[in-house]
């Protein structure tokens, strides 16, 4: 392990004013996405659809790095030039998805566990044969009347600790993704409880495995009222518990934190990260950035409707998208820049 080598890397993720576009969507999801729009779901259509994706003039502006799935990174654009290449010709920062996605954990009805450990070793050695220097693990808690279980909290911390120190002994900067899932109807305080008990259960198993903190990311949910809540706080008030919630929990050590979007839209998803840049950035010890997927796809992707017409005004689009991140990264987002065009 190269511990300077992962500070730099992991830092160069987290550099002001970008973020990390996550088009990791495994072929499931992405077929169900492309079946809602009416587009093909075939190999080529989800190899064209990530080709307009890493082509995207500009790109390099407001992201910093991107995380490929197993299928897309090994894909090309159509004159042969692989999408690694792409990125990182326009100073993109490659990473991968290497869990194997939550299946029912034993004994825990209605609650995940994250797998994919087995044979993790080799397959980072591989990766890391490609150029990537970063990689992504995936933890869901689900939120309903008991749960989650704690036993289900620590079974998920421990994966996700075990997953960070072998990408670490191979050089990798692990991006440690804790997600509470906020479908319903649950309050903000719910939210605030629950991520906070994850967070620092997963720290004290980052801990236990001796994961450098410098040389990791924190892929974290914002704190949120459910998607069915009544109530839904104003911007300001998810801002300010996200960060007590985070100030509480996340050791100053850790370089950044990489928000996902959790189902927010675009618009949300920019305005509650730019609210906590605005109001708190120069007094905390690490970076708020973003790691969005939908929240900068989404757009694009209903305009590019599987069309080779349409690719240019889906580019926009997504460029569009990550500038406003970018902007909310650096506390300068507003309305103005929301309605300007790409």
């Amino acid at each position: 392990m190269n511990s300077q080598e992962l500070i730099t890397t992991a830092r160069a993720m987290v550099v002001e004013g970008k973020g990390l576009l996550a088009m990791d969507e495994s072929t499931s999801t992405c077929n169900k996405r492309f079946e809602k729009l009416g587009i093909p779901q075939t190999e080529e259509a989800r190899r064209s659809y990530r080709e307009l994706i890493v082509t995207t003039p500009d790109l390099g502006k407001f992201i910093s790095g991107v995380i490929f799935y197993d299928e897309t990174i090994r894909q090309s654009r159509k004159d042969g030039t692989t999408f690694l290449k792409i990125i990182t010709d326009a100073g993109i920062i490659p990473g991968i998805k290497v869990d194997a996605g939550a299946k029912e954990l034993a004994g825990h009805p209605g609650e995940k566990i994250t797998e994919g450990l087995d044979g993790l070793r080799a397959r980072l050695a591989e990766y890391v044969q490609m150029g990537v220097c970063f990689a992504k693990w995936r933890a869901v808690i689900s939120v309903s009347d008991g749960l989650p279980s704690q036993g289900c909290i620590e079974a998920n911390a421990q994966a996700l600790a075990r997953y960070a120190a072998l990408c670490q002994e191979a050089n990798v900067v692990p991006i440690v993704e804790a997600e509470v899932l906020m479908d319903g109807a649950d309050t903000l305080k719910k939210c605030f409880e629950i991520t906070s008990n994850l967070l620092r259960t997963v720290f004290n198993h980052l801990d236990s495995q001796r994961v450098e903190l410098e040389g990791m990311i924190l892929k974290p949910n914002m704190v949120l009222p459910g998607l069915k809540c009544p109530r839904q706080e104003a911007i300001n008030e998810v801002a300010d518990d996200t960060v007590t919630c985070l100030l509480r929990a996340v050791p100053a050590a850790v370089p950044g934190i990489a928000f996902l979007s959790g189902g927010q839209s675009g618009e949300f998803a920019s305005a509650r990260l730019n609210a906590m840049n605005v109001r708190f950035k120069s007094h905390l010890p690490w970076a708020l950035t973003f790691s969005f997927a939908r929240a900068i796809q989404q757009p694009a992707l209903e305009i590019w409707q599987g069309k080779e017409a349409n690719v240019r005004a889906a580019q926009q689009a997504l460029l569009h998208r990550a500038a406003c991140n970018g902007a909310a990264r650096r506390g300068e987002y507003t309305a103005v820049l929301e309605k300007r065009s790409a």
